[in-house]
Formats: C-alpha cells, structure tokens, sequence
C-alpha cells in the first residue's frame, strides 16, 4: 500500500494531505454540533473557530508520525515533518496578531 513505503514523499503527501482532510472534517463536525445545538459559539473570539479546527488538523500528523516511529520508518518521518512544520509556520503568521497581541 502507499503509506507502507519508508521514503519522503510518502510522508510529504500524508503530512499535507492529513491536515487538510482533518481540517475539513473538523470543520464540517463543528458546524453540525453548531446547527444541531449541541455546540454554541458564543463568548468565543471570531477567530477562535478557525485557530482551533487549524490546530488541530495539525496535530493529526501525530498519528502517522507515531505509526511511522514505530515501525523505523525514518525517511517517512522526515518527510512527514517538512509539511508539519510549514503549516505551524503558517499558523503561526496567519494568527500572529491573536497569540502575539500582549507582547
């Protein structure tokens, strides 16, 4: 299968394509508890949602990371941290203002 590979553009494609798919899904999972009323956004910032849901599409790179660790799959692992840390570098400058408005 793919994501059975040990090498850097295995772990490329699954590091930009798991944060994207996630962020997806977590998007759609917060407007549905939103319109079913079991979530209400209220007393949040306006950017809340949106630094929440990106933060943890970014997060889920854990898991292949975790499977990849385990298995010594190292060049996948590397090639897993390149698209990590470019989304947590445009996270970072995307809510710049929000987590650096106290310093």
């Amino acid at each position: 299968m793919f994501w059975n590979r040990n090498n850097i553009i295995t772990g490329l494609i699954l590091g930009l394509l798991i944060p994207l798919t996630g962020y997806w899904l977590i998007k759609g999972g917060f407007e549905l508890l939103t319109q079913i009323g079991a979530f209400d956004p209220t007393g949040f910032s306006e950017s809340w949602r949106a630094r929440t849901i990106s933060l943890l599409a970014i997060c889920l790179n854990i898991i292949p990371f975790n499977l990849y660790r385990r298995r010594r799959f190292d060049e996948s692992m590397r090639g897993l941290i390149f698209p990590t840390v470019l989304f947590v570098g445009i996270w970072v400058f995307w809510f710049k203002d929000f987590l650096f408005q106290n310093i």
